[in-house]
């Protein structure tokens, strides 16, 4: 219950504080220093959107975020009907190929929105 009142404050914070509006949140190092846009780039205005109920601007703003927005209530939804059953907390048990495989979309997610042809995917 706990993770899920922090994930709700986070939203909540962040779709009171608008993140397309200067001097509110940092600016994200990478970009920052190199130009180049990291997995994360876009993640505040994507969720943003998101706290907004804007799921076209959202996708738009970082897809790879939005993604995770849904796996990870799926997740939550999942223990909560477990844990209202009285069953144990599901756990996120991947094999080692599953993790290589998730970091290795985010890699291409952010090589690709770099890349002339993937503008589309840059917020």
């Amino acid at each position: 219950m706990l993770t899920l009142a922090a994930a709700v404050a986070a939203f909540a914070y962040v779709g009171a504080v608008d993140p397309n509006e200067p001097g509110h949140y940092p600016v994200c190092p990478l970009f920052r220093l190199t130009g180049i846009l990291c997995p994360g780039c876009g993640g505040l205005r994507s969720a943003h959107a998101f706290a907004h109920g804007d799921l076209v601007a959202a996708t738009g703003a970082n897809a790879l975020a939005v993604i995770g927005y849904f796996l990870f209530a799926g997740f939550m939804a999942r223990w909560l009907v477990r844990a209202s059953r009285g069953g144990l907390a599901p756990a996120i048990a991947l094999r080692p190929l599953y993790w290589w495989g998730i970091g290795g979309a985010a890699l291409v997610f952010a090589v690709v929105r770099n890349l002339p042809f993937g503008s589309a995917l840059a917020p």
